[in-house]
């Protein structure tokens, strides 16, 4: 029910776009969050953002570098990646859920994962 894409190998300090689309469901009403699990490491927060206001919240290490949104009317989840770096490299998964927040249990539905390789 949800798809991720756009992943790919990209530079260090390039730019990579994730979109994540819905299938089969309405996610208007749902908060929207990406994770995503570096090779042998677990899955961490990533970025997520609320159904409605579209208020967002972000992890850290991405502050300031990616950016979350939605477009309902497409039914999609986006998180723009600037300013990459090596340790952003990983399987980046969405993920949707009425309660989800910036942990993983909070969320009801995920998508099949896209990587993401930033070359040094």
């Amino acid at each position: 029910q949800l798809q991720a894409s756009g992943g790919g190998l990209v530079q260090a300090g390039g730019s990579l776009r994730l979109s994540c689309a819905a299938f089969g469901r309405t996610f208007s009403s749902y908060n929207m969050g990406w994770f995503r699990q570096a090779p042998g490491k677990e899955r961490e927060f990533v970025a997520a953002i609320t159904w409605g206001y579209d208020i967002t919240y972000y992890a850290d290490s991405v502050k300031g570098r990616f950016t979350i949104s939605r477009d309902n009317a497409k039914n999609t989840v986006y998180l723009q990646m600037r300013s990459l770096k090596p340790e952003d490299t990983a399987v980046y998964y969405c993920a949707g859920g009425p309660r989800g927040w910036s942990i993983e249990r909070e969320y009801d539905y995920w998508g099949q994962g896209t990587l993401v390789t930033v070359s040094s």
